[in-house]
């Protein structure tokens, strides 16, 4: 009993250290915020990952994808069908048009603005999405702002598609009190799994991320060799985590029996590139950026749900916990993204700054 207090105890201090309480911080006044990182300015070539070194880094087929990638973001990308073609053209991709049917927008209203960092976000999502997984089509639901109450009227349209093989959400924010009551709107009808970014400040909890119905998706750095081959997959210093103050641990986190944690739920679940300097390549008006942040993880692990199956948290902790957990995970051991001790520190198994670890497979 006393060690259970005393972590319990631990956990309380992570809280208070970490995040202060916010005592007038509700659902009412949450804002959405894309989690995405530019590396210099804008050129007239691609910078960055490819997406043939980023599929051999992660062990990724070449080709495939089924069903529909939906991408829930913000305001209104007025380009983004004009960017996509162009990155497929210059990556050697299928098309992906809303002529063939690959490519749908979807605005939540008539009237929605645009903004220049949504814009942004959204070419990461959606290009990233399709390198990914060229066979699979695309929704975008653009939510008219990025209040909370504004983007679930948007997850729900997404929750409600029967074709959705995966939603991505590449959005945060502070988490809340009522958080506990919106998880349902985290659960689709075709059973397609939610994947949100931990968020890009270091350790520090952020929702939707922390929903138990969502798979959290931390970030690292690639250390990479000349020709592109990985030398090693580091912690992210910026990649989001540590423990919820509302969502109580899922039982497939109080099964895998993550230390620490207090009986709450722990974030993220996984990790995948996120380091500016080992970055993605977007179009956004015409016009090239690199970019990082965890919200390029987000849509790339909704694509690998596409291109494979049993991708869900219960899966995930079960296959990490196994005998051959090398066979799903890249275990990221080395790296830190603060100076919370344990808590801001990978290490074998499970971290909260890059939870289970980086996929090596597309079927758990």
């Amino acid at each position: 009993m006393k060690k259970v207090i005393t972590l319990a105890l631990v956990a309380a201090f992570f809280f208070i250290s970490v995040f202060p309480a916010q005592a007038a911080y509700h659902f009412s006044d949450y804002q959405g915020h894309p989690p995405i990182h530019v590396l210099g300015g804008a050129a007239s070539m691609p910078a960055g990952m490819t997406p043939g070194e980023i599929k051999t880094i992660y062990n990724l087929p070449p080709s495939g994808g089924r069903g529909t990638i939906v991408i829930v973001g913000a305001y209104d990308d007025a380009s983004i069908a004009a960017d996509l073609s162009t990155f497929s053209t210059q990556f050697g991709l299928p098309a992906c048009t809303t002529k063939n049917g690959c490519f749908t927008k979807h605005k939540m209203s008539s009237g929605i603005k645009t903004d220049s960092g949504w814009t942004m976000e959204t070419s990461l999502d959606v290009e990233w999405a399709h390198a990914i997984a060229p066979k699979a089509k695309i929704l975008l639901v653009e939510a008219t702002t990025p209040s909370g109450a504004n983007l679930l009227k948007a997850v729900d349209y997404a929750a409600a598609q029967k074709a959705a093989a995966a939603i991505s959400m590449s959005w945060g924010g502070a988490e809340f009190p009522e958080e506990v009551s919106l998880d349902s709107h985290f659960v689709s009808k075709s059973g397609a799994p939610f994947f949100a970014s931990s968020g890009d400040n270091g350790a520090g909890a952020s929702w939707p991320a922390s929903s138990p119905n969502v798979i959290g998706v931390g970030g690292t750095t690639l250390v990479l060799k000349a020709g592109g081959i990985l030398a090693n997959e580091t912690a992210w210093n910026g990649s989001g985590g540590g423990v919820s103050a509302y969502e109580k641990a899922p039982s497939f986190q109080t099964g895998y029996s993550i230390p620490r944690a207090g009986g709450m739920r722990a974030i993220p679940d996984v990790s995948y590139d996120a380091d500016p300097s080992s970055g993605f390549p977007i179009v956004v008006k015409s016009k090239w950026y690199t970019v990082g942040g965890t919200s390029a993880g987000a849509p790339q692990w909704a694509a690998i749900a596409s291109l494979g199956s049993g991708v869900a948290n219960t899966n995930l902790y079960t296959d990490k916990s196994g005998s051959n957990a090398t066979n799903y995970f890249r275990d990221i051991t080395s790296g830190t993204n603060g100076s919370c001790g344990y808590f801001c520190t990978a290490r074998k198994h499970y971290d909260y700054v890059t939870g289970l670890g980086s996929p090596l497979t597309v079927n758990f």
